[in-house]
């Protein structure tokens, strides 16, 4: 098992990591609209979404893939009236690629933000 930690990616604001490797598989935990420096994006679904992404990006890039190889996508949205705004910048992220994903409503995420996307993907 290897633990991946990006500086391009906001750090861990509890006891995890930002990824861990292992067996051939990257598991992230989840992104929130945090930026690299640990800052709050204190934007709209769409911006905040955009910057979970650009999280995402780097934390796979740190451990060698990418978001074309992602294989399962885990979204929690505060707010299911949000769900296609999100799956408008889900789409502009993954174009033509599609892997497996579930979409879940949840009372509340970390810093009150209005998403959480989580990623398994193939380590390269």
């Amino acid at each position: 098992m290897k633990i991946v930690n990006s500086n391009e990616a906001p750090a861990a604001i509890g006891p995890y990591s930002q990824a861990v490797i292992h067996q051939g598989l990257v598991y992230t935990s989840g992104q929130i609209a945090l930026k690299a420096d640990g800052t709050l994006l204190n934007g709209n679904v769409t911006e905040q979404t955009k910057q979970v992404f650009e999280n995402l990006e780097a934390v796979l890039k740190e451990a060698g893939s990418s978001l074309s190889q992602v294989i399962k996508a885990t979204v929690f949205i505060k707010s299911m009236d949000d769900f296609q705004k999100i799956n408008e910048v889900y789409a502009n992220y993954f174009q033509d690629h599609k892997p497996a994903r579930s979409c879940v409503e949840v009372a509340r995420l970390p810093k009150d933000v209005l998403v959480e996307i989580e990623v398994i993907a193939i380590a390269s």
